[in-house]
């Protein structure tokens, strides 16, 4: 079975809608959505009301702190991230808000773990940007017999193994090239952000999983950005956000 990995949509809607549609494309059979649904983005509703569509037809799908920062704003919070959180939660119906808030925060299927940053604390919020970070999860996850795991958060595509050694390593993955995926070895791998890439490319990302060939395959898609930078700016959200998808950084 073919799988697509999905992250940090970030309600930018013309990058889910083009992430989705590619994925089909290439043979995906069910989706997994690794969290952050909303914030930052102009349209949190629409991108809410096609997730809970695509669980309807049996996808996973995780929290992420921006899904939590939706559902119970704290006007307290002057960081970043949180400044788009009350203008999401007003956009949002009582029946999409229940259903970010009744999302999970990690879920196992086998010896495989999706979880939107670290299976070490999940609701810390940590993000997987280094080894020793990504030892810390794998070993969380390796306690519940998982050794696989797949996160979002960090807004970059990687991947951190265990060769032969007790270390981890990790290597920047080529976007459309598959890579093989063996079950004798663990994994800790960032699948990259939908709706805002950070790496200074404005494509979106995703991954493909082929479970039957074990092999990953990262992928970039192009989407109208210019549109979901607009959409920001006519919602009157911050500029810095528009000129994010602008630029991929």
């Amino acid at each position: 079975m073919k799988c697509a990995l999905l992250s940090d949509i970030h309600a930018n809607a013309q990058a889910l809608k083009a992430c989705v549609s590619h994925a089909l494309a290439q043979g995906a059979q069910r989706f997994v959505i690794l969290g952050d649904l909303v914030g930052y983005g102009a349209n949190p509703g629409e991108v809410v009301e096609q997730i809970i569509q695509l669980a309807a037809q049996g996808a996973v799908v995780i929290r992420g702190n921006h899904d939590a920062m939706a559902v119970h704003p704290q006007p307290s919070d002057l960081t970043l991230g949180a400044s788009t959180a009350l203008w999401t939660h007003q956009q949002l119906s009582a029946s999409q808000r229940e259903f970010l808030a009744a999302l999970p925060l990690k879920v196992q299927e086998h010896k495989t773990l999706f979880v939107h940053a670290s299976a070490e604390w999940p609701e810390q919020w940590r993000y997987i940007d280094r080894p020793e970070l990504a030892q810390a999860c794998l070993d969380t996850a390796a306690e519940d017999q998982a050794d696989r795991v797949f996160v979002g958060h960090v807004h970059h595509q990687s991947v951190y193994y265990r060769g032969s050694g007790q270390q981890l390593m990790s290597f920047k993955p080529t976007p459309g090239a598959s890579m093989p995926m063996p079950s004798h070895r663990q994994w800790v791998v960032t699948v990259g952000s939908v709706g805002q890439p950070r790496d200074g490319d404005t494509r979106a990302m995703y991954a493909l999983l082929d479970d039957a060939a074990q092999r990953l395959t990262f992928q970039r898609v192009s989407y109208p950005y210019a549109a979901a930078a607009a959409a920001i700016r006519q919602a009157g959200l911050p500029e810095y956000f528009a000129q994010r998808l602008e630029t991929g950084r």
